[in-house]
């Protein structure tokens, strides 16, 4: 087939498909149930630069500790970043702790139903607000996630590299939505593009819109969505020192609350740099001890760089003070404190934990 004589997409075909192959998800309201405005957004924010299966078990346990936004934004900020550790990207959890407190406060407890409302709240931008004004209020807005950048860059063989190709790709998809069940239509694309048109060897014979797809006519699917080259972090390197006390206390500290994992916990660390010289280390540590260096160190990559910390042991008499600014926690309460995926790796490395056991 040539790509003129290719017949338009419609959404009519997606919501069919949809309607027979839609997930199961627990976030997700049951045909003909009214979604709950609430879950939905939280799912969102938690679905950003993470994947469904991770975060499914995170989402059932914090909507059994808040089940509500009145019980979120009520909630101390230290019990929100501890029941969001694991996730990463933690700005997402002061975002959300936010934006609760003004859902609660500025609108009785009632999300905005409409884009522009949704976007004068915290932390929600132009994918959420569309998110979540389709999927929980039926308004006719494009939620364009990467999943649905993928489907809509192959439907169209659309050749501009991304991000640069997102208002376009907006366009396309609006251009698409049906007059009724915007929602189901949002959904769909994130289902498309999820489990048939997935990055590598989409199943294209099983697509609602394989005939129209241009990527597929032309047998380059798998080449889009073009991408504009990432370039490649610096390594940044540094000295983490766990301390425990004979009474079975570890010595933690709470980052400042803007910036990298800002407001989680962590054992006292080093500056993080590219020209960070080890054989400083220990003017980097909390107390003048003898510490011991674990054989390898803490390998982590964060989005724009990767990471690489030498762990240090040592320990100290019961009862020591902390530090002005740090604290001890006793390693049995250890798992209700909001320890970053990195800390888990450095206490593990001091052998002291085990991420099986969390």
């Amino acid at each position: 087939m040539s790509l003129e004589a290719a017949p338009p997409a419609r959404a009519a075909a997606l919501l069919a498909w949809y309607d027979r192959h839609r997930r199961a998800l627990p976030w997700r309201a049951n045909a003909g149930e009214r979604p709950d405005p609430y879950r939905v957004w939280a799912s969102e924010i938690m679905l950003q630069q993470t994947t469904v299966t991770a975060v499914k078990p995170y989402y059932e346990r914090f909507m059994a500790r808040f089940p509500t936004v009145k019980a979120l934004a009520e909630a101390p900020s230290e019990e929100v970043m501890q029941a969001w550790a694991g996730l990463g990207y933690y700005s997402r959890a002061r975002n959300l702790h936010a934006c609760a407190k003004a859902v609660v406060e500025n609108h009785r407890g009632r999300f905005p139903d409409t884009e522009e409302g949704l976007r004068d709240l915290p932390g929600i931008g132009a994918y959420t607000a569309g998110a979540v004004a389709a999927i929980a209020f039926d308004r006719p807005a494009a939620a364009v996630d990467g999943n649905v950048e993928r489907v809509m860059s192959r439907l169209f063989a659309i050749e501009d590299e991304l991000p640069g190709a997102r208002p376009l790709i907006r366009e396309r998809v609006l251009a698409l939505l049906p007059h009724g069940r915007p929602g189901d239509f949002a959904q769909a694309l994130m289902d498309l593009g999820a489990t048939i048109c997935t990055p590598r060897n989409p199943a294209c014979s099983l697509c609602p819109w394989r005939e129209p797809c241009r990527a597929r006519i032309a047998g380059t699917q798998e080449s889009f969505p073009r991408k504009a080259k990432k370039k490649a972090g610096v390594t940044r390197y540094g000295a983490a020192f766990v301390l425990i006390r004979q009474d079975g206390a570890i010595l933690l500290r709470t980052r400042p609350t803007k910036g990298l994992l800002g407001g989680m916990a962590e054992v006292p660390t080093s500056e993080w740099r590219a020209d960070y010289e080890l054989d400083g280390a220990a003017q980097d540590a909390p107390l003048p001890l003898s510490w011991t260096q674990a054989a390898e160190p803490v390998r982590h990559v964060f989005t724009h760089f990767p990471l690489e910390l030498t762990v240090f042991t040592g320990s100290v008499p019961a009862r020591t003070p902390a530090p002005a600014g740090m604290r001890f926690t006793p390693l049995a309460n250890l798992a209700g404190e909001p320890l970053p995926s990195l800390m888990l790796k450095v206490v593990e490395r001091a052998g002291l934990y085990s991420s099986k056991t969390r």
